[in-house]
């Protein structure tokens, strides 16, 4: 089966050919980052119009690269939710109008589930059971995967996601945006153990997370050098690795807890978090000890992308499930709402 997918949750145009037989046939991504950078965050709007503009030259593009034409497509998957309901619409009206022109099925694809599935495109991926840590920008969860829909939430975020951290944070320290790899580069600048930050709910049980205090412990750590007269760059690089060194632990010292919970020895990582070098390795170690394995994307399918919502959505479909012509989206769905194949 010969899938389009397309992918328009917040600000990227993702498109993707993708066959059950011969794999990644051929992907594009547009990323909206310069036309965002100036307001320093999305602007939901901006994001729609923008992906009203790019999606139809995205496919052709795709169409081109792959050798195909629009005849031999036998459906499409596009990303339904969660997300921005502006730009999750346009995904959605498209994909029904083209499945309606071409007289083909559609099916809506959760993004997270996307995200959670980018391995799958890979060389070697994970067999199932695995524990999936998702670190995108606005979601941290633990959730234990049996199978495609068949998914229990161990643990989530009860504020700020990690992603949502970085950002955040790298605002706060007069930072571009996207922040998270504006910390992630400063990071590797920074004077090991100069700053100490906490390692938030790790001195209790649960795998719940919470990244808003350790945001804000950042900021106060901040503040008090430039009130000191020490804002230099070395200082900024110094509080940005004592940042992400915190957030790093959380995250493994979490996943730990989840693997000897759950009795598992395979962790995928996945969502654009999940590019962060620093983190790779801190899991990859903590596996190693384990004398388990850690799965992740390419970096280019950590983030958004067309690629991962066509290979879902494939899976789906090839079960036999698509949707009616209704536009629907979702701007809040709990994975775990999703129907098991």
């Amino acid at each position: 089966m010969l899938v389009l997918g397309l992918e328009t949750s917040c600000d990227e145009t993702g498109v993707a050919l993708y066959d059950s037989e011969r794999g990644l046939l051929a992907d594009a991504l547009f990323s909206q980052i310069d036309l965002h950078r100036v307001y320093g965050g999305v602007v939901p709007e901006l994001a729609s119009r923008d992906h009203v503009k790019r999606m139809l030259p995205l496919i052709r593009q795709v169409l081109d690269e792959a050798g195909a034409t629009r005849e031999q497509i036998e459906a499409i998957a596009y990303t339904s939710g969660p997300g921005l309901v502006g730009a999750l619409l346009v995904g959605a009206a498209c994909s029904q109008a083209l499945a309606f022109a071409w007289g083909i099925p559609a099916v809506g694809v959760h993004h997270m589930e996307g995200h959670l599935l980018a391995p799958m495109l890979e060389e070697t991926p994970p067999a199932f059971p695995f524990v999936a840590l998702l670190v995108s920008g606005g979601h941290t969860q633990l959730v234990r995967v049996d199978g495609i829909g068949r998914y229990q939430l161990l643990g989530e975020s009860l504020d700020d996601a990690a992603g949502e951290a970085f950002d955040k944070t790298a605002k706060l320290m007069g930072l571009r945006y996207p922040g998270g790899p504006e910390i992630a580069r400063l990071a590797e600048q920074g004077t090991p153990g100069r700053f100490t930050f906490p390692r938030p709910m790790t001195d209790r049980p649960g795998l719940d997370f919470s990244f808003s205090g350790l945001k804000t412990f950042t900021l106060n750590t901040w503040q008090q050098c430039r009130d000191a007269g020490d804002a230099s760059e070395q200082t900024r690089a110094d509080i940005a690795r004592a940042f992400q060194e915190a957030v790093v632990d959380t995250l493994t010292i979490k996943c730990k807890r989840a693997l000897k919970q759950t009795g598992l020895n395979s962790l995928v990582i996945a969502g654009g978090v999940s590019a962060n070098s620093a983190l790779r390795q801190s899991l990859e170690s903590m596996l190693a000890g384990l004398k388990g394995k850690v799965f992740y994307a390419r970096p280019r399918f950590c983030t958004d992308n067309g690629a991962m919502i066509a290979y879902a959505g494939c899976q789906r479909l090839l079960a036999g499930q698509h949707e009616g012509p209704e536009i629907k989206v979702q701007a809040r769905w709990p994975m775990e709402q999703l129907p098991a194949i």
